[in-house]
């Protein structure tokens, strides 16, 4: 399956993404990336969509009625990092790791510029 058909796929799955009318909308360069990841796991079959859009449901019930659109990809982030620890991808200190290389990384990089893990 192509990549194209597998993120028209999320679009269908995923009723609440942020999208125009050429596909998803990202305010920041991370939603895009936070959104890649999921795309990606999915294709490489470590999960369904609607596997996914459990998880993604039960981080966005949990987070009340009071959740504002621009945390949407937060709750992403939150219910790829479930999912990736449920599937055993990863365990949660190696997420803590990663979190607090990717924080470092950002820290150390100028403003503009990519940020990119081992820059600390």
């Amino acid at each position: 399956m192509s990549r194209r058909e597998t993120v028209r796929q999320a679009l269908e799955a995923v009723a609440s993404i942020p999208r125009d009318g050429d596909g998803p909308v990202f305010a920041e360069p991370w939603q895009a990336q936070a959104f890649a990841m999921a795309v990606t796991l999915n294709e490489r079959g470590y999960f369904t969509w609607h596997e996914w859009t459990e998880v993604l449901g039960r981080t966005i019930t949990a987070a009340g009625p009071h959740t504002r659109a621009e945390d949407y990809y937060l709750h992403w982030l939150s219910a790829l990092e479930t999912i990736v620890t449920r599937k055993a991808l990863l365990d949660a200190s190696q997420l803590h790791e990663r979190r607090d290389a990717w924080d470092r990384a950002a820290r150390a990089t100028p403003h503009g510029e990519p940020i990119e893990l081992g820059r600390e």
